[in-house]
Formats: C-alpha cells, sequence, structure tokens
C-alpha cells in the first residue's frame, strides 16, 4: 500500500469516526428530548381528562339538585292539592248534609 491510499483510509476512518460520534451525540442530546415532549404531552392529556372529569361532576351536581328541587316541589305540590282535595271533598261533604236537612226539614 502506497501512503496516498493509507492517508485515504485514515481520512475515511476519521470521518466515520467523527460522523459516528456526532450522530451518537445527536441521537443521546434527542433522546431526552424526546422523552420530555413525550412526558409533556402526557401530562396535558391528564390535565384535559381531569378538566373534563370535574366539569362533568360538576355537571351532573347540578342535575342532580335540579331534579331534588324539582321532586321536592312536586312533592309539595302534591300534598297542597291533597290538603285542598280534602278540603273540598269536606265542604262538599257538608253543604251536602245541609241540603239534604234542608229538602227533609230536619234543620228545625
Amino acid at each position: 500500500m502506497n501512503g496516498n491510499k493509507i492517508c485515504g483510509i485514515v481520512i475515511a476512518f476519521a470521518a466515520l469516526a467523527a460522523f459516528n460520534g456526532a450522530a451518537g451525540a445527536q441521537q443521546s442530546s434527542s433522546g431526552p428530548g424526546i422523552k420530555q415532549d413525550v412526558k409533556a404531552v402526557g401530562h396535558g392529556i391528564g390535565n384535559g381528562a381531569r378538566d373534563v372529569g370535574h366539569a362533568t361532576k360538576h355537571v351532573a351536581v347540578s342535575v342532580g339538585h335540579g331534579a331534588k328541587e324539582a321532586g321536592v316541589g312536586i312533592g309539595h305540590g302534591a300534598k297542597k292539592a291533597g290538603i285542598a282535595v280534602g278540603h273540598g271533598a269536606r265542604e262538599g261533604w257538608d253543604a251536602t248534609k245541609h241540603a239534604v236537612k234542608h229538602v227533609f226539614h230536619k234543620d228545625d
């Protein structure tokens, strides 16, 4: 082998070693960067899911409280209606009893 071939081989090995070192440095430096990006994306997804969960809970609580208030209102309305029907029935009975006594002259 002559000096030109040996010099060319040494330069090629040096270039290959330099490229391999640079590629390794880029891989090792990009590895933590990619890992950090993936971690940040995971945290973002987790935070978004938590926010959706909190919003869903808030809506469910609001709907539940609204249903409770509606049920209580309906219950109170039904109670008032029942009392009114009862009073109306009692007044109707009293009126009927008075009319029957009046017709058969039992008032005297």
